[in-house]
């Protein structure tokens, strides 16, 4: 495995530290008054899931772990796990809830997304950006009320809350980001 400097990694980067294997969630780079700078990392254990966090000197080299990324299907839901297949040879992996983190609310059937793993297990998911879902409930919008002043909230057909703009009723399809959950558009269907 590639030995790099410590302020060269990213977040979505794995680790070995001590033989055991960390996804990179935050870096920060620190600059002390006195002393030499140093890469601050909050990691994620991949087999565990239990978060710690580790500093290095600029210097100091860390090995940097090579990942596999392929695009897999989502299929269903399975307990506190999600069913993939892969879209070239249709074998199908399980991947925790831990590993794709909060995006997971935005899961739809047969979305297709990019999984890295190591050695055949799974250590990260990326959603495509956008979702589009549609709005089953919204409250009335307010007389008086500018079209600039403010959002009201919706439920999605997934059961999560949004913010809209007032002029949004229910039964629009919207476009969601993945990332945060925000608004961004009303769908172009």
């Amino acid at each position: 495995m590639p030995k790099v400097n410590a302020n060269t990694i990213r977040v979505g980067n794995v680790v070995e530290i001590n033989g055991k294997l960390f996804a990179v969630l935050k870096t920060q780079m620190v600059q002390p008054g006195k002393g030499g700078a140093f890469a601050q990392l909050e990691l994620r254990g991949i087999r565990d899931g239990v978060k710690t966090q580790e500093r290095y000197r600029s210097s100091e080299q860390v090995e940097r772990v090579s990942l596999e990324d392929r695009d897999y299907q989502y299929l269903y839901p399975e307990g506190e796990n999600f069913a993939f297949m892969d879209v070239e040879t249709f074998d199908q992996i399980l991947v925790s809830r831990d590993v794709i983190g909060e995006p997971a609310v935005w899961l739809q059937e047969g979305m297709v997304c990019n999984i890295r793993t190591f050695e055949g297990d799974p250590v990260s998911a990326e959603l495509p950006q956008t979702v589009t879902l549609q709005i089953v409930e919204a409250d009335p919008v307010v007389k008086g009320q500018t079209a600039s002043s403010s959002f009201k909230p919706a439920m999605l057909e997934n059961g999560q809350k949004v913010l809209v703009p007032p002029h949004i009723e229910s039964g629009t399809r919207v476009v969601v980001a993945t990332a945060d959950g925000s608004y961004m558009e009303r769908a172009k269907d």
